[in-house]
């Protein structure tokens, strides 16, 4: 059988492993296995939203609304927006997608930063766009610009923000100056899956949806409740833009996108606002025991705006042989490997995880890598 042109080069997104595939794989017991992988919330999500998704259990056989009005007045009251401009998705993936399959075809250009989201590549890839880079792994707004300047039919540009699977972000005044040369057809997607983070550590790094999109009609701003909510089983997500790109990305959403129980969760998620400020806290408190014990062991980290930490391996240690042994103890890790990178991504996860974390990897490092 024949298929799309385009598949033949297209790369299957590789998620982290999951706890069930580590328990047939390696025999160990699930609950001597901690996930450190995927950039969830270690603590779960409000006891409010657990709540609420039970008692809706029964609605299963029932279509949701469709229009998911509840959900997008609650958003444009959080973000003083209308809810016209609001598209809700199935994760913030779908979303982008939406993005990519309105705007890039084999005739443009799609610009990204060299180690980001990997899942802008794919989708894009499926338009049979040409894919851009820049040279840098982080993002680098300078040669950003050089390469815009460089390639007029450059249809979208992805600035993730902060950056996963790095962590860094960039500053907001950098980004608006950079905004402000980009030509209004050209749709600049920012991606704020970790913007909840970013805000709070520094708020030089804040993105606020209102004031980009009225600054910047050619944005499309993502946001999504699978991080500092902790509703990644859930798979909701959200865009806020300009409605002309709102209706447009309309066109290509299926109805019924969004089940009526992950409707539910969102909704509540929002109200509770002390569990994810407190959530956030205990991750950057956490975070500082990341950077002392990196540092103890004369190896490098990127500075993270996010709930996980990019940990820079020395050369004379391998980040994939690292990581299959800490999954053979049970610990999942994110490696970088195969960006090019000899690196690997931890989620920061509750205190008694970081510990074993540390312990594990302290002893890895030093000791076991020959054996």
């Amino acid at each position: 059988m024949k298929y799309n042109s385009v598949l033949d080069n297209l790369k299957i997104y590789e998620a982290g492993k999951p706890i069930e595939l580590v328990v047939r794989e390696y025999g160990i017991d699930e609950k001597d296995i901690i996930k450190l992988a995927s950039n969830e919330n270690p603590r779960g999500c409000s006891p409010g939203v657990q709540d609420a998704v039970c008692k809706d259990v029964s609605k299963m056989n029932l279509y949701p609304d469709d229009s998911m009005y509840e959900l997008k007045e609650k958003l444009a009251s959080r973000f003083k927006v209308e809810s016209e401009n609001i598209i809700i998705g199935a994760g913030s993936d779908q979303i982008i997608s939406f993005g990519v399959h309105a705007k890039a075809n084999k005739n443009n250009k799609v610009l990204m930063a060299k180690t980001t989201f990997a899942m802008y590549e794919i989708y894009a890839r499926q338009t049979g766009t040409t894919i851009l880079k820049t040279p840098s792994h982080q993002h680098n707004l300078g040669e950003f610009l050089k390469i815009y300047n460089q390639n007029k039919d450059i249809a979208i540009i992805f600035l993730c923000l902060p950056n996963n699977p790095l962590g860094e972000c960039l500053d907001t005044d950098e980004v608006y100056k950079f905004l402000d040369k980009i030509d209004k057809n050209t749709m600049v997607i920012v991606d704020g899956a970790y913007q909840e983070y970013a805000k709070y550590k520094d708020k030089k790094k804040e993105i606020n949806p209102q004031d980009i999109i009225q600054k910047y009609p050619n944005v499309l701003y993502l946001g999504t409740f699978s991080k500092a909510y902790g509703l990644g089983g859930m798979r909701c997500g959200y865009g806020i833009a300009e409605p002309e790109i709102i209706k447009a990305l309309l066109k290509l959403r299926a109805p019924f996108n969004i089940t009526n129980l992950s409707l539910k969760a969102a909704i509540v998620a929002l109200d509770d606002k002390k569990f994810v400020q407190n959530c956030i806290k205990e991750n950057f408190g956490e975070m500082k025991l990341y950077e002392k014990f990196a540092k103890e062991l004369g190896f490098d980290f990127i500075q993270s705006f996010t709930n996980f930490i990019t940990l820079e391996l020395k050369n004379d240690k391998n980040s994939s042989q690292i990581s299959e042994k800490l999954l053979k103890k049970g610990i999942i890790v994110r490696n970088l490997g195969a960006y090019g990178m000899n690196a690997i991504r931890v989620t920061i996860g509750t205190p008694e995880q970081n510990l074993r974390f540390m312990k594990e990897f302290r002893d890895i490092y030093l000791n076991d890598l020959e054996g």
